[in-house]
């Protein structure tokens, strides 16, 4: 249990294929949110649907495409995930509110766990983020607000709506410069409403100074629709930008 959070949330922690044959090696970690859909190797998911994050990742790096990580699958608290995974209070749909909760028992609890408990490389650089829909919204809030701690960010289909797009208005009217983050955004076509937010979220990261094809990758996924089975697809992708082979 958490001190910041009611509720109970399962962590399933994924090894490199050479964890155990290198002893002496570290390694980035990837937190990834919404941890009942992504696993392969464990179900959990309420429909049976998996990204296979887990499946994908270890054949890029048997094919070293994809440097040796360990990923850790943090579950979402049901019912209150929307309020979890939301930085604000969304008067509209009368939830919200509890990402930076979410946020410290991430950096404060769950994070120095995993990096007692395994060989890890701790620093911001070797640490990523990878969420969807909410679960992207909240990546990118907590890669704003912590970016000393994740350096590294993963929004699939960011729900960039919600609030009036506060998320992009946070960017819009901060102040200081440009945190040192490296940042994956794509979007399905098939998505009306996330397509035109994060058209709208690209734009004002490169006004803000990421580059693309540095810093910063933006992805139209032709077809793409809003759901497990599309986020899968391309978690390969993403994983290989953040930390490639």
């Amino acid at each position: 249990m958490s001190r910041f959070l009611p509720r109970r949330h399962d962590v399933l922690v994924c090894l490199p294929p050479c964890y155990e044959r290198e002893p002496e090696r570290h390694y980035p970690v990837v937190y990834l949110h919404d941890g009942q859909n992504v696993f392969d190797d464990f179900p959990m998911a309420p429909f049976g649907v998996q990204w296979g994050v887990d499946t994908t990742a270890r054949a890029l790096m048997h094919a070293e495409a994809l440097a040796p990580l360990i990923l850790v699958a943090i579950g979402n608290g049901g019912r209150e995930r929307i309020d979890e995974y939301t930085p604000t209070r969304d008067a509209g749909h009368d939830a919200g509110g509890l990402a930076d909760r979410y946020g410290q028992m991430l950096t404060y609890e769950l994070k120095p766990f995993i990096d007692r408990t395994y060989r890890t490389k701790r620093s911001a650089s070797d640490t990523g983020l990878v969420g969807s829909s909410l679960g992207g919204l909240l990546t990118l809030h907590l890669g704003l607000t912590h970016p000393a701690v994740f350096g590294k960010l993963a929004l699939l289909s960011p729900s960039v709506w919600w609030d009036d797009r506060w998320i992009v208005r946070q960017l819009v009217t901060g102040v200081g410069g440009r945190p040192d983050l490296t940042i994956w955004l794509d979007v399905g076509t098939n998505e009306t409403r996330m397509l035109r937010g994060a058209r709208l979220l690209a734009r004002v990261l490169q006004r803000r100074g990421w580059r693309l094809g540095e810093d910063l990758e933006y992805e139209e996924v032709d077809g793409g629709l809003h759901d497990e089975r599309s986020w899968g697809l391309r978690i390969g992708r993403v994983l290989r930008f953040l930390f490639p082979g």
